[in-house]
């Protein structure tokens, strides 16, 4: 367990994971919530709060010590909203969507962020991967956190996407499994509906991490003052990064599209030999079925009913003509 773990267990204020500040990169101090407002305020210095899954009591102080805006604190206590940008005042809100593969599906979480001068909140809800390896990975950098909360924004914008890609390399381990195994039989229904779910979950992850392009070209516009030109670059980095993600969801859904196709073509393939099998068989049986349907017929006068060698000329008859059969669907390949 990290240090920020056993922080988090025993804080008594539920919800905290970690409120921190910070100057020049290195922190200084952890806060309480009701000296956040006093220490963003500080030139110099950035707090950085991190909530998971907060009560509405704990919002409201928040809102509190940065002025937060009364919609962007009513989007961040309820989930479930699309990944977007919003400006409120001296304030930007800001909404991803997080990804984990949990028992073989996609479970999505969400992230709200709420980024002023001098102070950075994000606020999780749902599944998601802590945001403490983040944490301290930058606090061994002291001179890239000391760049500020636009960074630290970054960072975790960063973190978020690269998290997409290990949910990706886990679902093409099974969608290359798939595809290995659609030319070697068809496709049971617990083959389709599994496949149907993977390509449900990649479409699924395509409209989370989709929108995330379009908060990434805001965050690298000049009509935001919250953020330095310097940072730019990076937010550009970020959505490098959501177009490898959405290029790869794209591709896996192509995938598994052509494997449904193909285990469906094998399926028609050994329906179709299996037709011609029985169709040679049937043409075969038919010769001595008709043969002992004509002469199985109770009529008295019937010709060749008194000739002595009859019967074994019908079976020569039925032997010949079985076998040319047999022999013309065996060259064709029915048999």
């Amino acid at each position: 367990m990290t240090e920020l773990a056993r922080k988090f267990d025993q804080n008594p204020e539920a919800g905290v994971v970690a409120s921190s500040v910070y100057l020049g990169g290195r922190r200084l101090a952890d806060i309480a919530i009701e000296e956040a407002g006093d220490w963003a305020a500080k030139d110099g210095h950035v707090v950085w709060i991190g909530l998971l899954e907060p009560s509405r009591e704990l919002l409201l102080r928040v809102q509190k010590q940065f002025n937060l805006h009364d919609l962007a604190i009513e989007d961040a206590e309820h989930p479930h909203q699309r990944p977007k940008i919003e400006q409120y005042g001296d304030a930007l809100f800001i909404v991803a969507r997080t990804a984990q593969l949990v028992q073989g599906r996609v479970d999505f979480g969400e992230t709200h962020m709420f980024v002023g001068k001098g102070y950075i909140v994000s606020v999780r809800h749902g599944v998601s991967t802590s945001y403490a390896a983040v944490r301290q990975h930058w606090e061994s950098c002291p001179s890239a956190l000391a760049k500020g909360e636009d960074f630290i924004l970054y960072a975790i914008l960063d973190f978020i996407v690269d998290n997409y890609m290990p949910v990706l390399e886990q679902i093409e381990e099974e969608v290359d499994a798939i595809e290995d195994g659609v030319l070697a039989r068809p496709m049971t229904s617990k083959d389709i509906e599994r496949l149907y779910m993977l390509r449900r979950d990649l479409l699924r992850l395509r409209n989370a991490a989709g929108p995330l392009v379009e908060v990434c070209r805001r965050l690298t516009t000049a009509d935001l003052p919250q953020l330095r030109p310097a940072m730019h670059p990076m937010f550009r980095d970020v959505s490098d990064h959501i177009r490898t993600v959405l290029e790869k969801v794209d591709t896996l859904r192509e995938v598994l599209a052509f494997a449904f196709e193909a285990s469906v073509l094998v399926g028609q393939s050994q329906e179709t030999a299996i037709a011609k099998k029985l169709a040679s068989w049937a043409a075969i049986l038919a010769v001595p079925t008709a043969l002992a349907g004509i002469y199985g017929m109770n009529f008295q006068d019937m010709p060749e009913l008194r000739f002595a060698y009859g019967y074994p000329t019908v079976l020569a008859i039925i032997t010949v003509v079985c076998s040319v059969l047999y022999w013309r669907f065996r060259k064709n390949g029915w048999l």
